[in-house]
């Protein structure tokens, strides 16, 4: 019991900056992230979320995070499925994904018009936020690797949004 009290603090010492970040506005810069770029993610032309990246000066390495602001309601274990469905694409292995999936399932809530998920990246693994509240993580650096790949990988199922993600910001 006390051991999951000091990991539920320590997620929200970890993410306690990202926690009021707007979706156009630059986390603290303790965290050396600047505003990258952002843009839609759409399936069967229905917009999903508006996705937003803050990185370092390296937009494929951590740290970095990446806000989804949800435009339609989605179930946590759907988003989950989808995370697994990408993964797969993008090679991870079947007991890794396995994993993965319950571990996502348990982080992921359904998501509303309007609410939204920052995942932030670290070389230990990620942390998830949910509307600015410290939702769990996922302490596996190759979950970490793997499970942002889907928006930053070149063979992501999304180019464009890769591509609008990447773009640095002028100035």
């Amino acid at each position: 019991m006390r051991a999951n009290g000091r990991r539920r603090l320590l997620a929200v010492l970890a993410g306690w900056p990202l926690a009021a970040l707007p979706a156009f506005a630059a986390p603290d810069p303790a965290l050396g992230l600047k505003r990258w770029g952002s843009g839609d993610f759409r399936r069967f032309g229905f917009l999903v979320y508006h996705a937003t990246l803050w990185a370092g000066d390296d937009p494929l390495r951590p740290p970095l995070a990446l806000r989804l602001d949800y435009k339609r309601t989605i179930a946590g274990s759907a988003i989950a499925e989808a995370s697994v469905k990408e993964m797969r694409q993008l090679g991870a292995g079947e007991a890794d994904l396995k994993r993965w999936g319950t571990e996502m399932a348990r982080v992921f809530p359904d998501v509303r018009e309007g609410d939204h998920l920052t995942g932030l990246y670290r070389p230990e693994g990620a942390a998830f936020l949910f509307n600015g509240s410290a939702r769990g993580e996922i302490a596996d650096p190759e979950f970490a690797r793997r499970f942002f790949a889907i928006w930053l990988d070149p063979r992501t199922s999304a180019p464009d949004l890769r591509a609008a993600l990447l773009r640095r910001p002028a100035g």
